[in-house]
């Protein structure tokens, strides 16, 4: 009596399962070995007195170097950047640094980064420029020559300015340029009754400037001219 043979049929899942082990295997015996490179973006902060100096040009946040390790290494680095301290960069003499020194940010990496190696700073977004940190009083005046007053209107009283002056902080090529006196014009037109506001002091916006106040305000009387004036 003959008999079928006993064929096992194919099963998909097995064999999925088998094939993602072997994958699962290859992937973290590759891991293991040393040798591979990597760019990544390192956070750097820079060290100078602040009180004396100002960078005139945004300072870079973070830097790109070119980085070797095993595959877990650069795996923790590449996927948990946000667990990663700055790199502090000593700014040795603002006034003449044009540019980060590459080797010795490579040293102060490779000294805070054990177990990665690092080869070199990509070169993008090096450039440094510093000025010296100062600070100058302006005195504000009210622009009373360009008061737009309605017909039979002036002012009868002392145009009264708070603060009188400010102090400005900033480089010093930019605030050297200033002028000793800001002259301060009123934007309403026809003006027929007693004004108090706030104006703000656009003639001093810069993101490198920081003023003790912004803002100025403006107050004074107004009479009307019972007859005209001869």
């Amino acid at each position: 009596m003959n008999t079928a043979p006993n064929v096992r049929s194919f099963q998909p899942t097995k064999a999925l399962l088998c094939l993602g082990a072997a994958a699962l295997f290859w992937f973290l015996n590759a891991l293991n070995k040393p040798g591979y490179t990597l760019n990544v973006e390192y956070p750097i902060r820079f060290v100078y007195d602040d009180s004396l100096f100002i960078a005139t040009s945004p300072l870079p946040k973070f830097v790109r170097v070119n980085v070797s390790s095993d595959g877990w290494g650069l795996l923790r680095h590449s996927w948990l950047p946000f667990r990663i301290d700055p790199v502090d960069y000593i700014v040795q003499d603002p006034l003449r640094a044009t540019a980060i020194n590459t080797s010795s940010l490579a040293a102060a990496l490779g000294e805070q980064v054990k177990k990665l190696h690092v080869n070199y700073v990509v070169a993008d977004t090096l450039a440094l420029s510093f000025d010296r940190h100062t600070s100058k009083m302006v005195q504000l005046l009210p622009d009373s020559l360009h008061l737009d007053m309605a017909p039979r209107f002036m002012v009868s009283s002392v145009i009264n300015m708070t603060p009188r002056s400010i102090q400005i902080d900033g480089p010093a090529k930019l605030v050297k340029g200033l002028p000793d006196t800001i002259w301060v014009r009123i934007p309403r037109k026809r003006i027929s009754d007693n004004y108090d506001e706030e104006l703000p002091l656009n003639q001093l916006r810069h993101p490198l400037l920081h003023t003790s106040a912004n803002r100025v305000a403006v107050s004074f009387e107004v009479g009307e001219l019972l007859s005209p004036l001869k």
